[in-house]
């Protein structure tokens, strides 16, 4: 079985000081071995992971589009900051990858898709992270489960990990893949979603991590 986390950041995004070699040591530590990189607008550090880790690394992307945030999974070119939230799921299922909705319903976060932005891209959409760890309210995760049930779509229990700490606590136990984006959709779909959610202070975390970047010209 694979204990599955779909949405975890590195210090390839401005957000994260988390460095790959401890990254993997704390999913080594707590039997995570399946993870998504999905670093802000930029693949490289889940390519890098891809080549290091002794466990399954999938290539992820979290998109910062003109409507806000969707995340890519299984991709080969990143997708472009700045699209509409509809052209990158396109680009995203034109690499044949699959989208995922993160965090749909958190009031407190200012990246949250727009609604109209979400209606337009549930064709397009494989998967809903029906529980973040970061959000604030259960309120949020009990929404996006609905959503997904209403749609068909595979769920998806998520850390969104900006810290080594909170790895760990919060996955997906599945069956074993093919290897290939659709053999892990099918697994998905079979999961247990285990979950802990994380302390809010974990966003003073990403608020420092941010200014730091300014002040350093980053």
């Amino acid at each position: 079985m694979l204990r599955a986390d779909l949405h975890m950041h590195t210090y390839f995004s401005r957000d994260c000081a988390v460095p790959l070699e401890k990254l993997v040591d704390r999913c080594v530590l707590f039997g995570i071995n399946c993870i998504a990189v999905t670093d802000h607008n930029t693949i490289q550090g889940a390519l890098m992971m891809k080549e290091m880790a002794p466990f399954t690394v999938i290539v992820g992307e979290e998109i910062k589009t003109a409507d806000g945030d969707i995340i890519g999974l299984f991709l080969h070119e990143e997708v472009p900051p700045g699209l509409t939230a509809f052209a990158s799921a396109r680009r995203i299922r034109a690499q044949g990858a699959l989208v995922s909705i993160p965090h749909p319903f958190d009031k407190f976060r200012s990246s949250v898709i727009r609604p109209e932005a979400l209606e337009d891209i549930l064709p397009l959409a494989d998967i809903v992270e029906g529980f973040n760890a970061r959000n604030t309210l259960p309120k949020s995760d009990r929404e996006a489960m609905a959503l997904a049930e209403k749609h068909r779509l595979a769920v998806s229990a998520v850390s969104d990990a900006h810290t080594a700490r909170e790895v760990g606590k919060t996955y997906v136990e599945m069956p074993e893949f093919d290897g290939t984006a659709l053999g892990f959709l099918a697994a998905l779909r079979q999961g247990t979603l285990v979950t802990h959610r994380a302390s809010p202070l974990v966003h003073m975390v990403n608020r420092y991590q941010r200014l730091m970047g300014r002040l350093l010209g980053g």
